[in-house]
């Protein structure tokens, strides 16, 4: 038996399996990678033609097995295909795939005997073909050994023989790349372009004691608080001492006090010290130059090996902070391959030149929506702006601009001035664009198809057709954006239930809930009004101040699709302020955002009663008892007719359940008081209560209130281990639905991941007679099949970005980046889910 030894892979990338029938490779796989890393050839046979062995499926299975295999490497996870591999054209197949996502491919060689591998096949019952198919293999393997390793692949693993097959293991390696393990804190420098004075001045200025070598050339700086610097690349080229600069930015790295990627500029002087042909400009000649004065081949030879080994970017702090080059895409963050790099060092670039001959730039900064801070130089500004998480710091130091570094995570600039002009610029120093006016809304920031990186639901993609639909109703009715911090999720109801008569039960929620994790939870009376949402400020002066409103308002009242409920909603904003007033003195805020309910129901919605639901009960009251008098009548004549009739008399009595049922949430027209029934108080100066306290806290502190305005949330707290607590609850519950109540909702007691449902509706039998329709009762086993997995996808993404809203209305972000997350819930809002859900 061969000693063991290990295969290193890469960590998010591709592991082809190369060897014949019979070499075992099912075997390593299983033994070596995760059921789910490895996508087999024989399994997507089969899924596509129920028989791994049926090779007229093999186009199909292919089509599905090269499908798997690219979703698996866009989403970064380690994918091992098993499949015989022997030929050029499959290996380059999946080549291709690995840099259409940018991730990097090893192939992994199992090589045995053919006469082994003959021996094998011919022992399963489950293969059909015979030697001849083996030792075409073996020939095809045979031949792509000495080429191999030119095909593409980062590393060649050849495994001769079955020992050393049946002793591999195998590790995982992380990309070049990833030192998310670094977590700093970081000095980020920009461009450096051969200034070696002024970037030893910005090193002191940062705190670090510089060291020299006998010849008085500073070789290494270390800074007392263990801060790193990272160097964003174009190190060299321009400036008077660019040997210098790589001398001193070389020792850091070296000593493990700097990290460095590679700049455009590094990169060709790397080739040109190589003696490659290279176009010699924009300052190259210089460094040429330079290190020819300096007669030091040693010190030629190490700086050429340190810069042809600079890599594209690094991914610190836990994948929070990116820097690179040129700047980089969120989706290449981590990635490999020549596009990335291309990418990180010159940037996106359209094919055009400008009128000074330069590159002209695709702004991908504007359209950048990842979680990760982007640092990067390549284009000299006067002045760092941020822009969506990014922020360019080369700040020109060669062309007499400054030399700039971003302190992380503290977010602070240091700069230091150029000594002088030490190269005239080709392009003069482009002039600071204003900075975006923080309360401008803009229709790209909105519109077409877009993916957000929400903090609290992860990545969301919103539609081109949703975000139209969205833009519809922001534009023509939803209220003062300024206003608008936040809409409410959609709620799912629990899941369905099988207890007979009911459509939804609470044992349902409970056992919803315990099966997430959640032990403990709220129930809370669910009113039948209209959503709202209340944004109040304690006068107007504070709505100036804070949220930008400068016409004499203090507050708006609006429904969960962001319009506003009524022409005139001062009154209301007042009333509801006033009733509110305890609460600004005990959190000692001077705003407040609330979930709340508008009652009654008719108050808001007797257009739609009228319309839809007392149209259909005054035609169903109407027209039955004279089809059930016309019944009796033939009856009377010897008509059997009785299950028609027995079915008209039920139909009756459903349609006055039915008429029932919506009137009980109807008052009559002038004398119908409005009224509010607050359940979340979801933000307040400095805190986002919708994640800090719970929803017992919620409803104490909502409870205390006194006010004729307010009506009070009943609810009731179970410990969902405790059957007499469940029962309780249930029994509340009936009790509740019986005496005309719509039902309750269920939510986590205490905070919990915002990934678990927020809360579960468990409506009341007759109530669900409005939303089915009458008869529903006689048609539940049609019912019990509806599909929630697609309303809750949507509740989890609208509660997420809803949070997303509030706190950065909290963080006193942008009104734009407020508007977008709360313009992606009323984008959901579009998806095409059954509204009786």
């Amino acid at each position: 038996m061969a000693d063991t030894f290990q295969i290193g892979v890469p960590e998010k990338g591709l592991v082809l399996l190369v060897g014949t029938s019979g070499a075992g490779k099912s075997t390593f796989a299983r033994r070596l990678f995760g059921p789910t890393q490895v996508v087999s050839s024989d399994t997507c046979r089969a899924m596509v033609a129920d028989d791994e062995n049926d090779l007229a499926a093999t186009p199909d299975a292919f089509d599905l097995l090269h499908h798997l295999v690219g979703i698996r490497l866009r989403r970064g996870l380690l994918t091992v295909v098993d499949a015989t591999n022997v030929q050029r054209t499959a290996r380059a197949s999946f080549i291709k795939v690995a840099k259409d996502n940018d991730v990097l491919v090893d192939a992994v060689v199992l090589d045995v005997p053919q006469e082994i591998a003959v021996e094998r096949t011919l022992a399963r019952d489950d293969r059909d073909f015979g030697a001849a198919v083996i030792r075409r293999q073996h020939a095809d393997l045979q031949r792509s050994l000495k080429k191999l390793r030119k095909e593409g692949f980062r590393k060649v693993h050849h495994l001769r023989g079955v020992d050393a097959i049946d002793a591999a293991t195998v590790r995982t390696e992380r990309s070049w790349s990833d030192r998310t393990d670094l977590t700093g804190p970081f000095d980020v420098i920009g461009d450096v372009h051969g200034c070696a004075g002024e970037l030893r001045t910005l090193l002191v200025d940062l705190g670090y004691t510089i060291a020299y070598d006998d010849a008085r050339r500073a070789i290494n700086a270390t800074h007392p608080d263990g801060r790193t610097a990272v160097f964003v690349g174009d190190l060299v080229d321009r400036g008077p001492d660019t040997p210098g600069v790589v001398a001193l930015v070389m020792g850091m790295v070296e000593a493990g006090n700097a990290l460095c990627v590679a700049g455009n500029h590094d990169d060709k002087l790397a080739r040109a010290l190589r003696g490659r042909q290279v176009t010699v400009s924009h300052g190259l000649a210089e460094s040429l130059a330079q290190f020819d004065a300096l007669g030091d081949t040693e010190f030629r030879s190490r700086a050429q090996t340190f810069l042809e080994k600079l890599i594209s970017h690094y991914v610190l702090d836990s994948g929070r902070l990116v820097v690179a080059h040129a700047g980089l895409a969120q989706a290449y963050h981590g990635r490999s391959s020549a596009r990335v790099r291309a990418f990180a060092l010159y940037g996106d670039t359209t094919g055009e030149t400008d009128e000074f001959g330069l590159p002209v730039r695709y702004p991908w900064a504007d359209e950048y929506r990842g979680s990760a801070v982007v640092v990067y130089g390549h284009t000299p500004t006067p002045t760092p702006e941020w822009i969506n998480d990014t922020i360019c710091i080369d700040t020109g130091v060669v062309f007499g601009g400054s030399l700039t570094a971003l302190r992380y995570p503290e977010r602070e600039l240091v700069s230091v001035p150029a000594d002088r002009e030490w190269y005239a610029p080709t392009r003069p120093l482009a002039p600071v664009e204003p900075a975006r006016d923080p309360s401008v809304l803009r229709l790209d920031d909105v519109a077409g198809t877009q993916w957000i990186d929400s903090p609290h639901a992860g990545k969301i993609k919103i539609p081109e057709e949703n975000a139209a639909a969205a833009l519809e109703v922001m534009s023509r009715f939803a209220v003062d954006p300024r206003w608008l911090a936040y809409l409410p999720p959609t709620m799912s109801p629990a899941s369905t239930s099988t207890v007979d008569g009911f459509l939804e039960h609470p044992e349902k929620a409970f056992d919803d809930y315990l099966g997430w994790g959640v032990d403990r939870v709220i129930c809370e009376e669910k009113h039948m009004g209209s959503r709202a949402v209340a944004v109040l400020a304690t006068d107007s002066d504070v709505a100036r101040r804070r949220f930008g409103v400068s016409d004499g308002s203090s507050g708006a009242i609006y429904t969960r699709t962001g319009r506003p409920f009524f022409t005139e909603s001062t009154d209301l904003v007042d009333r509801l302020r006033t009733a509110m007033s305890p609460l600004f003195t005990a959190l000692d805020t001077d705003w407040l955002v609330v979930d709340c309910e508008l009652l009654p129901w008719s108050a808001k919605a007797l257009p739609l009663i009228t319309a839809q639901y007392a149209s259909v009960g005054a035609a169903a009251r109407a027209t039955l008892p004279a089809a059930h008098a016309a019944l009796a009548q033939a009856a009377d004549r010897g008509l059997d007719v009785a299950a028609l009739s027995a079915r008209t008399s039920r139909r009756f009595d459903h349609a006055r359940a039915f008429r029932d049922a919506y009137a009980a949430y109807c008052e009559p027209g002038e004398s119908q008081a409005v009224r509010v029934a607050p359940f979340a108080i979801l933000a307040a100066e400095g805190r986002l209560l919708a994640t800090s306290q719970s929803h017992e806290w919620q409803m104490a502190t909502l409870g205390a209130l006194d006010d004729p305005l307010l009506t009070r949330t009943r609810h009731r707290s179970v410990d969902l281990t405790s059957t007499d607590e469940r029962a309780a609850a249930t029994r509340w519950w009936l009790d509740l639905t019986a005496a005309g109540g719509e039902g309750m909702v269920v939510k986590p007691a205490d905070v919990v991941s915002p990934r678990i449902q927020p809360g579960l509706k468990v409506r009341g039998r007759e109530y669900l007679r409005i939303i089915y329709g009458p008869d529903y009762t006689d048609s539940l086993d049609t019912l019990r099949s509806r599909s929630l997995g697609r309303k809750r996808s949507m509740a989890t993404r609208e509660h997420g970005l809803g949070l997303d809203a509030l706190a950065a209305l909290v963080d006193r972000k942008p009104l734009w980046e407020i508007h977008r997350s709360v313009f992606a819930v009323l984008a959901l809002e579009s998806e095409p889910v059954d509204p009786r859900l």
